[in-house]
């Protein structure tokens, strides 16, 4: 991995199909109507927090372990929506054994219309 700097971006981008969905579901236990039943257009709802794993993804890819994470739901996602995240590092402070990380995050639709931002603090352990 590159030497972690403020200033990095980051991308990831995916779609959720309605299987996907539903196991989440499952897995939270939040079977609100809208993530089960499809509907006129024959899709179904993704839980704010399935989309939330996108940010997430990217904080994983560098062994980020999360303190602290904000959320902003500002748009709802449905299934087979090809979404977009672009992570950016906004601070990296040395601490005791540890790199303190501060990211901001926005996830954008495949219309391009932002459908959730945040942030989240956390910290790398030094290897």
């Amino acid at each position: 991995m590159t030497e972690l700097k403020a200033g990095m971006r980051m991308e990831w981008a995916r779609a959720f199909d309605a299987a996907e969905v539903r196991r989440f579901a499952e897995l939270s236990g939040d079977k609100g109507r809208h993530h089960l039943e499809a509907d006129e257009a024959g899709r179904v709802m993704a839980h704010g927090l399935l989309t939330a794993t996108l940010p997430t993804k990217l904080g994983g890819d560098l062994n980020f372990i999360a303190r602290t994470m904000t959320f902003e739901f500002l748009r709802p996602v449905y299934s087979g929506d090809e979404l977009s995240c672009v992570g950016i590092v906004d601070s990296v402070e040395p601490g005791k054994g540890v790199l303190n990380v501060g990211f901001s995050f926005s996830v954008r639709n495949s219309k391009g219309k932002e459908v959730l931002r945040g942030t989240s603090a956390g910290v790398i352990r030094n290897s």
